[in-house]
């Protein structure tokens, strides 16, 4: 079986729950350390499937593998090769098929409620959720790209998550959380924080708190999602 790409934006930015599924169900993956000077490949029918993850910089920026990444996140989605994007990934892959990013509405860090837009998205992505917390850390969103289906939602940003074709997906949020991720994000960025929570920001120690169930409810639905998009992958 071909490798799953996952392509990591930064240090810090780690695949967590999703290595875990892959590792947990056989799926041999490899990845991409572009920060550390590694180079897009130029094929995407290369892997089984394309996963993307969150970094603190932006799909806007004069990156010099952004506009490699768009265009082979284009090329996957022509080859029917499954991509995924957690949060800047997300936004990359909206970006790739001419949706607009941009600033977000609402700023939202920490553990925030999400709904499925309807009965039939949380049956098939979610595990038959309707509603439940991820984890959030942006400043920017992304508008849906030309065909896509909105799967996911919130009263901050509308946004939270989107399908394509039945197998490309995209995240606001990072569905991907562990424990040891969240508490490393706090302690490299504590200057991003409130002091006191409110409705879309929370402070580090309400991150924190119950930290080790919020994560394991998280990874259930992840299992979900992860689990639906890997019916797709190349073999």
């Amino acid at each position: 079986m071909r490798p799953v790409a996952i392509f990591r934006f930064s240090p810090g930015d780690e695949p967590g729950r999703f290595a875990h599924w892959l590792d947990a169900h056989g799926v041999p993956w490899r990845l991409i350390a572009l920060h550390e000077g590694e180079v897009v490949p130029a094929d995407a029918r290369a892997f089984a499937g394309i996963g993307t993850m969150g970094g603190p910089m932006s799909v806007n920026d004069a990156l010099p593998w952004v506009a490699p990444m768009e265009a082979l996140m284009r090329d996957a989605v022509a080859a029917g090769v499954p991509v995924i994007g957690h949060c800047l990934g997300g936004q990359l892959l909206a970006k790739a098929l001419g949706a607009k990013v941009g600033t977000a509405r609402t700023t939202e860090i920490g553990w925030i409620d999400v709904e499925a837009t309807d009965d039939a998205a949380a049956g098939e992505w979610f595990g038959g959720r309707t509603r439940f917390a991820t984890f959030e850390w942006h400043y920017e969103a992304f508008e849906l790209p030309p065909g896509a289906q909105r799967v996911l939602t919130n009263a901050f940003n509308e946004n939270q998550g989107y399908v394509i074709d039945g197998r490309h997906v995209g995240f606001q949020g990072h569905v991907e959380m562990t424990a040891e991720i969240a508490r490393g994000w706090i302690a490299n960025s504590p200057d991003e924080l409130p002091a006191s929570s409110d409705a879309s920001m929370q402070s580090a120690a309400d991150i924190l708190a119950n930290l080790d169930a919020r994560v394991a409810a998280l990874n259930a639905v992840a299992d979900a999602i992860y689990s639906r998009w890997a019916t797709n992958l190349w073999h």
